[in-house]
C-alpha cells in the first residue's frame, strides 16, 4: 500500500471512531460538529470558533455551552469532530488544488 493510501486509510479510522464510537454526544450531534452546521445556539458559536477561529475561544464559550445543557463530556467530543472536521475540509481543498495547479500546468 503506497503511503499516500495509508495515510487516508488511517485517517478514515479516526473519523470513523470519531463520528461513531461510544460516547456521550449523540452521533447525529457530532456529525453536526464535523460539518459546522445546525448546532442549537450557544453551542453552534463554540463549534464554529473551533472551526474558524479557534484563537478567539474564551471560557465564556464554554460557560455558556455547558449553561445550555451540555455536558463537559459531550462538549469536548463536539469540539474533537469539529476541529477534524475543519482539519478534512483544509486537506480536501488543499489536495483540490494541488490537483487543478498539476493539471492545469500550475499558475506559476
Amino acid at each position: 500500500m503506497p503511503i499516500e493510501d495509508g495515510k487516508r486509510a488511517a485517517y478514515r479510522v479516526l473519523v470513523e471512531r470519531v463520528l461513531n464510537a461510544a460516547g456521550q454526544a449523540s452521533a447525529q450531534e457530532r456529525a453536526r460538529a464535523f460539518g459546522n452546521a445546525d448546532m442549537p445556539s450557544p453551542v453552534h458559536e463554540l463549534i464554529d470558533k473551533v472551526a474558524t477561529r479557534p484563537t478567539q475561544i474564551t471560557d465564556a464559550d464554554f460557560a455558556a455551552a455547558r449553561a445550555s445543557g451540555f455536558s463537559e463530556d459531550q462538549l469536548f467530543e463536539l469540539v474533537i469532530c469539529a476541529a477534524v472536521g475543519q482539519s478534512e475540509r483544509q486537506y480536501e481543498a488543499g489536495l483540490a488544488a494541488l490537483a487543478e495547479a498539476t493539471v492545469g500546468g500550475g499558475a506559476g
